[in-house]
């Protein structure tokens, strides 16, 4: 085999591997995805930020939520801190809006000014590769439960924590985490 072609077989075995990773690992920065107006956005954007992901819902008991999300937000963004919101319509039935519904109803009702994204599937058929990542690598598996279950990721992508649904955003738990991987 010539050299060229040995480094091609080479490449080729390092690219898989990479897609392997992106699967199944804790680094999440190698997904683009979709904002609430439908461009998309690279989560390497993201590198060098601690990152909370939560899948939302508009018509859930949790979605007051949206209030401490929104408080927790102001108060580390100016550190490095930033919220994702993903809505998700895969319990019942609670996020049935469109985009456009949603951004509005979060701007009016929350005064929302953190990050939101386009709804996706966050569990079972069509489950998006993000939250197949989120919920398959090691440490931090099992499905989501549940509207507004949480993810922490640190400055470099990994996945550092998870919290359950009705683990408030402003809890000491979530905010002692956040602080910790800020580094304050």
């Amino acid at each position: 085999m010539s050299l060229s072609r040995r480094v091609f077989v080479a490449l080729g075995a390092v690219a898989l591997a990479g897609r392997k990773a992106l699967a199944f690992g804790t680094n999440v920065l190698g997904h683009t995805v979709k904002d609430i107006d439908g461009k998309d956005v690279s989560l390497a954007d993201y590198k060098g930020k601690v990152v909370l992901i939560v899948n939302t819902a508009s018509k859930c008991g949790l979605t007051p939520q949206y209030e401490g999300l929104e408080a927790v937000y102001k108060k580390y963004k100016d550190k490095g801190f930033v919220i994702l919101a993903f809505p998700a319509n895969e319990f019942g039935k609670q996020e049935p809006g469109t985009n456009s519904e949603i951004k509005e109803f979060c701007k009016d009702n929350y005064s929302v000014s953190f990050p939101l994204f386009s709804k996706i599937v966050v569990k079972g058929e069509g489950i998006h590769p993000l939250y197949k990542q989120l919920t398959s690598a090691k440490g931090y598996e099992g499905e989501i439960g549940w509207n507004f279950a949480k993810f922490l990721i640190g400055r470099d992508g990994e996945i550092i924590a998870r919290f359950e649904p009705r683990e408030k955003p402003d809890s000491e738990k979530i905010t002692a985490a956040i602080e910790k991987a800020l580094g304050s």
